[in-house]
């Protein structure tokens, strides 16, 4: 294990300066734009004393802390606390509690001689001063516009059939909450939180650490699977589960020990550091002439997640800025790494089958008849959740046929039919039978007058969508 030295002075070790230029190729093509631009770096070895205070105090204070930061990239090149952590004193998240820690007496670092402003929380806008790319291409991706996405769409919200306190411990952990602070520290209601669309008090969106946990930032630990397996798993979004089924899962499990996971960011190469492909590899790693991105919704030819399966520029929530052939090619490129020409189109054939099938015999149907009964009277449309055709409407796309479509995609037959389409038909009979009955009777669906919980904000964000109703 490398131990990290320091130099209790905190004078300089050495005087380094590097600078590396990039050039992105000209034109106006899509490829052009994830291209890296011009860079500068500038490293220089040594530290201020403001810098040796954090590092000497959290060493002692959170030595779990201290171990992480000391083995990371960041250490080996002189990033320290400061340079992710420091804010100006008029930032709105300025941590006003960690002023007191300059007023100890117990601490030799704990005194106005190293007084800094701080933030506790590290956002996108930060980590742009060294990664701009990947900032801006983080900042235009579903997983920085998540909440939006969540809010536009997602009836536990709108319709308040949740609490605030089961969104904080649940839904917001992943996709994010709207930070605030409270008595100058941050608000315990959206404290923690490393949600991928979290919305930070600079104004950027996302949480770097959602994928590259603090504070070994690692990049190795960004590849594997399981950091997608925090958020991508479960009966609506099964992906972990899919993967670990698939042969690319099996390939992982049975030689992912010998991958080289700390190859360079932009040079993991199929086939030469990796056998089977992860999740990101797959969606954000480089491969041939496709380069490495941020941006998740890249190389997307279908929106799977979505209750009608659509183009990602027709999905209306966040319409994708880049037409769906340019980036299935961007996917296929990466899955001829390993696969021929034959076997990638015709994946791709199925595919685009079972889309079909899956939007005109299951859920244009539901779509319909749902419609019907709403029409009719015979649902409350004021609600959702409290009638149990709409449960039972909202399972056959959000549950099963989501898992019979990412099955398919992700090569994992068991979830594209026993956990997909099996499911989707037997959701799909018990759901027509009722709705059926109603109609012809007249009957009003059940109403449940004691439904648990139902207490949440309809109020859409003023951070996200200004004034909007």
């Amino acid at each position: 294990m490398k131990k990290f030295i320091l130099n209790p002075l905190g004078t300089a070790c050495l005087g380094l300066i590097l600078t590396c230029l990039l050039f992105a190729p000209f034109g106006d093509s899509a490829e052009a734009e994830n291209m890296p631009r011009v860079k500068e770096y500038r490293i220089e070895r040594s530290m201020s004393k403001e810098a040796m205070a954090c590092i000497q105090c959290h060493k002692k204070e959170h030595p779990g802390l201290f171990a992480d930061w000391a083995n990371s990239r960041h250490a080996s090149a002189n990033i320290t606390c400061l340079d992710c952590h420091q804010a100006e004193e008029h930032d709105a998240d300025v941590s006003q509690e960690h002023f007191k820690q300059y007023e100890r007496g117990d601490n030799p670092w704990g005194s106005k001689e190293y007084r800094v402003p701080v933030a506790a929380a590290v956002t996108p806008k930060d980590c742009s001063r060294c990664h701009p790319d990947e900032a801006v291409q983080y900042s235009k991706s579903k997983h920085a516009n998540t909440l939006e996405i969540i809010w536009k769409i997602d009836p536990w919200l709108n319709k308040g059939m949740n609490s605030d306190l089961e969104r904080q411990a649940g839904c917001l952990y992943c996709h994010g909450t709207i930070l605030k602070t409270k008595d100058g520290k941050l608000d315990h209601s959206t404290w923690p939180n490393v949600g991928v669309g979290r919305i930070n008090m600079d104004g950027s969106k996302g949480s770097c650490t959602s994928c590259h946990t603090r504070h070994r930032f690692s990049v190795m630990e960004a590849r594997k699977p399981e950091s997608c397996g925090q958020c991508h798993l479960g009966p609506d979004h099964p992906q972990i589960e899919i993967f670990t089924e698939s042969k690319h899962g099996d390939i992982y499990a049975a030689f992912g020990d010998d991958y080289n996971w700390n190859a360079s960011p932009g040079t993991w190469t199929p086939g030469v550091d990796f056998r089977g492909p992860t999740c990101a590899s797959c969606h954000m790693s480089g491969a041939g002439t496709v380069m490495t991105s941020h941006d998740v919704t890249e190389r997307l030819s279908w929106e799977l997640q979505a209750p009608l399966t659509v183009r990602p520029q027709d999905f209306k929530p966040l319409p994708a800025q880049s037409n769906w052939e340019t980036e299935r090619n961007k996917m296929k490129e990466v899955c001829m790494q390993c696969h021929g020409k034959a076997w990638v189109n015709d994946h791709y054939t199925k595919m685009d089958g079972v889309v079909q099938e899956y939007n005109e015999v299951y859920f244009k149907p539901a779509k319909a008849k749902l419609d019907e009964l709403y029409e009719k009277g015979l649902l409350d449309k004021s609600r959702f959740f409290d009638e149990r055709l709409e449960v039972e409407y909202y399972e056959l796309w959000h549950h099963e046929g989501r898992r019979a479509r990412m099955g398919t995609a992700m090569m994992a037959p068991d979830y594209a039919w026993w956990h997909g389409f099996y499911e989707c038909k037997k959701r799909f009979n018990n759901f027509m039978e009722e709705a059926n009955h109603l109609i012809e009777t007249g009957q009003k669906a059940y109403v449940a007058k004691d439904y648990p919980n139902d207490t949440g904000s309809t109020k859409k964000p003023e951070e996200i969508f200004g004034g909007e109703k």
